[in-house]
């Protein structure tokens, strides 16, 4: 089986809206602006292109990075380079761009199931806020890498849900605290 990780930025309160400095959110550029940049704390997002075999995105994530990530080899290469699947009820093979490899359309969750059954290394979820709430409340999230930066944003889109489930214990496997104050948290979901 492969494993599911999700990787955000995630403030203290919880908020994974527009980090790098979408538009629309008053916060927007919060990793950016809010907290003095550590390469040191950025780490992980090379190891996790190392791991990944896989791109999992929701519709919004997947047109938010696609015009843009085809042309940074420099920073997304290895995420380019690999297969990537989205889980869009609305979006249209011809909707996908051209640039930017092999691409799936997953219609349903238990679409990121079957995918999870298949061979192959772990796949690896960007962004896509609420596909990773949906999969969380699924079940199907093996493992979290969180950056938390020391900020509280109040509103915005939040990375986990509000949902009356049962309890999911998770484990804290490797963690680590910058000088900016940022911390790496990852945690695999004990089954």
């Amino acid at each position: 089986m492969r494993t599911l990780i999700a990787t955000a930025f995630v403030s203290l309160d919880g908020v994974v809206e527009a980090p790098g400095g979408e538009p629309g959110y008053r916060n927007s550029g919060w990793t950016v602006h809010g907290v003095e940049f550590d390469p040191d704390a950025y780490r992980i997002k090379g190891e996790e292109q190392d791991e990944a075999t896989a791109l999992l995105l929701g519709r919004v994530s997947y047109q938010a990075f696609s015009p843009v990530w085809p042309g940074m080899d420099d920073e997304f290469g290895s995420y380019n380079a690999m297969p990537k699947m989205v889980v869009s009820t609305t979006l249209r093979p011809e909707d996908l761009v051209q640039n930017w490899g092999a691409t799936t359309i997953l219609r349903v969750i238990d679409d990121v199931a079957a995918a999870k059954q298949g061979d192959g290394g772990p796949i690896i979820i960007h962004g896509s806020a609420t596909l990773v709430r949906s999969l969380t409340d699924a079940g199907l999230i093996d493992r979290f890498h969180l950056l938390v930066f020391p900020l509280l944003l109040g509103a915005g889109t939040r990375l986990f849900g509000a949902t009356d489930k049962d309890m999911q214990r998770l484990d804290l496997i490797d963690g680590e605290r910058y000088a900016n104050g940022v911390q790496k948290l990852v945690y695999t979901v004990r089954r």
